[in-house]
């Protein structure tokens, strides 16, 4: 995949830190994995992925999370 950013380089596997912030709640899901660009450092997450980090923000606002740092755990 190339990067729709910088549009100069190819993305390579690699893992992010994804932050959510809603309603006083902020959490940070380190090692998120991801497709990430080797010159801007963008970082791109599939769709699975994606739906995963939604239902553990999901989650977190439901246990009163108010900030919390996790790592990302495959379902």
């Amino acid at each position: 995949m190339k990067c729709l950013m910088c549009k100069n380089e190819t993305t390579i596997d690699g893992t992010t830190t994804v932050t959510f912030e809603r309603d006083g709640m902020t959490l940070v899901v380190k090692n998120v994995p991801a497709r990430v660009c080797r010159n801007c450092g963008e970082a791109y997450v599939n769709e699975e992925t994606t739906k995963r980090l939604l239902e553990t923000a999901e989650q977190a606002a439901f246990e009163g999370v108010q900030v919390e740092v996790r790592n990302f755990q495959a379902a």
